[in-house]
């Protein structure tokens, strides 16, 4: 059932903090729990055999059709969809969970797999029609159908308004042409979510979803894309010639393609957030047992004080990335409509949190970390496209920012609504002048309502760390208010300002997360057992408060205009220009 309570971000950016959406910390429902542990035992007897298999398979730049086989006789490509339709039936927690342990054995695997279930047949299960779901989900179920989304082309990436891909109503049918670029199961998939403009060229711009499937004719796909990581997995252009796609085929409405393709990124990027939970599980691993096993100047280096920050600072992110990713995917289990920009800070705390720790611990790995015989160094280039691929973490950035000062801005156009004829009628005009005082003051100060604006239901062990994230949280509303009043709608242009608040908004939900769960452990099994969690919390809230009073003071005192000037001087030379030799 549809939960349409607002975003706890949105609000946030109010000053107002909804705790229930967050307490008590979410857990896996037992049905979950034994469906997962059944699936990550198989999964090791799956993946085991394929340990050097897999260093091989990246050289190489792809993996046998076998493997792929032995993926689909596994069931990995029906984990979530319903079992009446031959699936798994996995909850979003338990699926983002069996990602993250896949993404501990090949991130080339964990892609394929997501492709297919977190974008690619995802917009069949949430826009589809019953007689599209029987026709497909069972085929999809079993492999004999893999599932590609086909959104980017070579001018529109972040950009996907711009796309060029056409469908032209002929009547009986829709004719398809167009080409897409770097498509995740391009060259295996049966199955594309296909995203194509619909309008005529003279009409207002529309884009459509599409189900079209390799059957129809026309569908072709290039050589596969030689990558810097994630090499095994299968990356195409996808082109389309002159489909006839059926009328039965539009996935929603016809003209808000946007509006679907959007919602299948926000539930897809959940997945990219459990895939890197699992790469630091697996990274914290060799680390620990690298640096207990390595010794230099006659004892372990897990002896050294800057080895153990290192590892200290991973655990950290790894704690608050699956702190944040779970109470998202405990959001969509339960219903909410208004997960969007939660889902999105999911994706870039915890795709630039896996950056760190793996580079810390090739770091740690010394020689051995730079050596393809040693995992490191391939985990290090299969990570680095989770910051750009469903949404760049730039674009997601301003995503974040914006859609919460929108929020913001629409209260904010009512109070200025309420103003009109006030120098008409100076009497009445006082009054409403009260008014707009009053409630604006309420914004600044982030008393929206007494009992919004503070937790009540922590408990007492994270008092002090309670009280930071409330005063950042004031903060915020103050800075998201002052940045409106003073830019207005030419926020959208300002790049900077925009990251800053995006920054702090998501250090704050992530640390809001981890506050409901060390709270939460506190209460159910003391502070004693607890102790090492609350230290994750003390550090966490450190960095937090450091970080975004950093950036909120840089919304006014900053060398922004500096650094752009020293970037069009570089665009205008297309060099450096002081290399000492002339």
């Amino acid at each position: 059932m549809a939960n349409e309570t607002p975003s706890f971000m949105s609000q946030l950016a109010f000053g107002s903090i909804e705790e229930d959406q967050l307490l008590p910390y979410p857990k896996m429902k037992p049905a979950d729990q034994e469906l997962f542990k059944n699936v990550r035992g198989s999964l090791e007897q799956l993946f085991k055999p394929h340990e050097h298999d897999f260093r091989k398979w990246d050289a190489e730049g792809e993996w046998p059709d076998s493997f792929l086989e032995e993926l689909k006789q596994f069931g990995l490509f029906s984990l979530i969809i319903p079992e009446a339709h031959g699936g798994m039936g996995m909850s979003t927690t338990a699926y983002s969970r069996t990602l993250q342990e896949i993404s501990r054995h090949d991130g080339s695997v964990a892609v394929t797999v997501g492709a297919h279930s977190s974008i690619g047949m995802r917009g069949l299960l949430l826009f589809g029609t019953d007689a599209q779901k029987e026709k497909y989900l069972a085929r999809l179920a079993s492999g004999e159908m893999l599932a590609a989304f086909c959104l980017t082309e070579p001018g529109a990436g972040s950009d996907a308004a711009s796309i060029k891909t056409h469908a032209q109503d002929m009547g009986d049918h829709w004719l398809l042409n167009g080409n897409k670029l770097w498509i995740t199961n391009g060259g295996i998939a049966d199955f594309y979510t296909v995203f194509a403009r619909t309008s005529a060229p003279n009409e207002k711009s529309q884009i459509t979803a599409f189900i079209v499937t390799r059957d129809l004719g026309g569908v072709s796909s290039g050589p596969h894309e030689d990558k810097m990581g994630l090499r095994a997995s299968n990356t195409t252009t996808v082109i389309f010639e002159n489909v006839k796609v059926p009328k039965e085929n539009v996935l929603g409405e016809v003209g808000r393609g946007f509006k679907v393709a959007m919602k299948i990124l926000n539930s897809g990027r959940t997945g990219i957030g459990g895939g890197s939970v699992g790469v630091m599980k697996r990274i914290i691993e060799l680390s620990t047992r690298q640096a207990k096993e390595r010794a230099q100047f006659g004892k372990p280096i897990a002896e050294f004080g800057l080895v153990k920050q290192k590892l200290g600072h991973m655990v950290v992110d790894c704690y608050a990335t699956e702190s944040a990713v779970n109470m998202v995917n405990h959001f969509i289990d339960s219903g909410h409509e208004d997960y969007a920009v939660e889902a999105a800070i999911t994706k870039v705390f915890g795709s630039e949190a896996m950056w760190r720790t793996i580079d810390e611990g090739l770091q740690i790995a010394g020689g051995n970390g730079f050596m393809r015989e040693f995992p490191y160094e391939r985990l290090l280039r299969d990570a680095r496209i989770n910051r750009i691929f469903e949404g760049t973490n730039d674009i997601l950035r301003l995503f974040i920012a914006l859609t919460a000062m929108n929020n913001v801005g629409s209260e904010l156009k009512e109070l200025a609504a309420s103003l009109k004829g006030i120098f008409d009628n100076p009497i009445k005009g006082f009054g409403v002048l009260s008014d707009y005082a009053r409630r604006r003051a309420s914004l600044v100060t982030s008393y929206v309502k007494r009992d919004k604006q503070h937790f009540t239901k922590l408990h007492p062990a994270v008092t002090r760390q309670q009280a930071v994230f409330e005063a950042l949280t004031a903060e915020l509303a103050t800075a998201a208010d002052r940045l409106l009043r003073k830019h207005g709608k030419n926020i959208i242009g300002k790049q900077f300002a925009s990251r800053r608040i995006a920054d702090a908004m998501i250090d704050l939900f992530v640390l809001a997360c981890t506050l409901s769960r060390v709270s939460t452990s506190v209460s159910e099994k003391g502070a004693a057992s607890a102790t090492k969690e609350l230290e994750i919390l003390e550090v966490l809230t450190g960095q937090v408060g450091r970080r975004v009073r950093a950036n909120f003071a840089k919304l006014e005192h900053n060398d922004d205009e500096l650094i752009k000037s020293l970037a069009d001087h570089a665009f205008d030379v297309e060099a450096y220009s002081w290399d000492n030799v002339t």
